[in-house]
């Protein structure tokens, strides 16, 4: 399984998360699971997944601030899965380039989101990858 395959199982999980507000461990066991991660990536997908549910209040607030115009509650859950996803790496991930990142991110929007939210992905990520310093928040204490 690949890091791509992995961020896939990451982001399904998240959504699962999101929409149907399962237990993160339980979200994680059902992805693992249903998908059959293997047990190489498992550490991974945990990672990325614990890791953007810990870092959510950071992690909105710079969305927010990149999106503009846009409200986070009402924007495509899985595009605003997948921008979560990302900004975890950008932010807290120093070992993934950001353009690995950006790139990774740009295609789960194609792959699982519409054909316009590779573009709407690219725009949010483009803004905070090139001026990360416009999009710094405080972080938030959980």
């Amino acid at each position: 399984m690949s890091r791509r395959l992995a961020r896939e199982a990451a982001l399904q999980t998240l959504y699962q998360i999101d929409l149907v507000k399962s237990p993160p461990e339980a979200a994680l066991d059902f992805t693992i699971t249903e998908f059959q991660v293997k047990p190489a990536m498992v550490p991974f997908v945990r990672e990325l997944v614990l890791g953007t549910l810990e870092q959510i209040p950071y992690i909105d607030g710079v969305i927010k601030k990149a999106a503009i115009d846009w409200n986070l509650e009402r924007m495509a859950a899985v595009d605003r899965n997948i921008l979560r996803l990302a900004m975890y790496e950008l932010f807290f991930r120093a070992d993934i380039p950001a353009n690995v990142s950006l790139n990774e991110a740009i295609e789960l929007g194609k792959t699982f989101s519409t054909a316009e939210s590779g573009k709407f992905i690219n725009g949010i990520l483009g803004k905070v990858v090139h001026q990360p310093e416009l999009f710094r928040v405080e972080k938030v204490k959980v």
